[in-house]
């Protein structure tokens, strides 16, 4: 929401305050049976800054830094007419290994129709989990990094190389755990 014109807040708070909206030409929308929902950005970085000091890491964020820097971004009179802020954390590991498995599949899937059938290794999957994934974007990445890891590499090979009538490939991470390498395998 903070990305929209500034015009936009002067509509908001019209819809919040009467739960109606009139156009240029007079016509009127009802609102009271609407529920908005609004995503921000604000307050993102400042949920993942961790404490300093000892003891354990805490896996939850603190909303208190968080609801500073949306004071700061949002004017008082549209902070107040909202009925409630909800404060997401960053994904979990788990999390973003299933949106590998996601990502993996939505390429199998392109890839069924030439045959070709992908296997990672758990250190290939962990390896796409860290690279596709940011603490200031989430898993954002993970499809760009799944097709300059995966699908990229396999393309030739597809066309005009060991792939052309399909095959198993496995992916594993590379000595020198910049990229992923892959090997055609027998069907087992």
């Amino acid at each position: 929401i903070e990305k929209a014109h500034p015009d936009l807040f002067n509509v908001l708070l019209q819809v919040m305050d009467s739960a109606a909206l009139t156009d240029n030409n007079g016509r009127k929308s009802d609102f009271r049976n609407v529920v908005l929902i609004m995503t921000t950005n604000a307050g993102a970085r400042e949920m993942n800054v961790r404490a300093v000091g000892f003891g354990q890491e805490h896996s939850q964020a603190d909303p208190t830094r968080a609801k500073k820097a949306l004071e700061k971004t949002f004017a008082p009179e549209f902070r107040n007419r909202l009925d409630a802020t909800v404060f997401f954390s960053g994904l979990s590991e788990e999390v973003i290994l299933k949106v590998v498995d996601k990502e993996v599949r939505l390429l199998q899937e392109q890839l069924d129709e030439r045959e070709v059938f992908i296997e990672l290794t758990p250190d290939a999957r962990a390896w796409l989990a860290e690279k596709g994934y940011d603490p200031a974007f989430g898993a954002r990445p993970m499809g760009r990094t799944v097709e300059a890891h995966l699908k990229k590499p396999l393309a030739e090979a597809i066309l005009f190389g060991d792939l052309k009538d399909g095959g198993r490939v496995r992916f594993d991470v590379a000595d020198d755990e910049e990229s992923l390498v892959w090997e055609k395998v027998s069907a087992d």
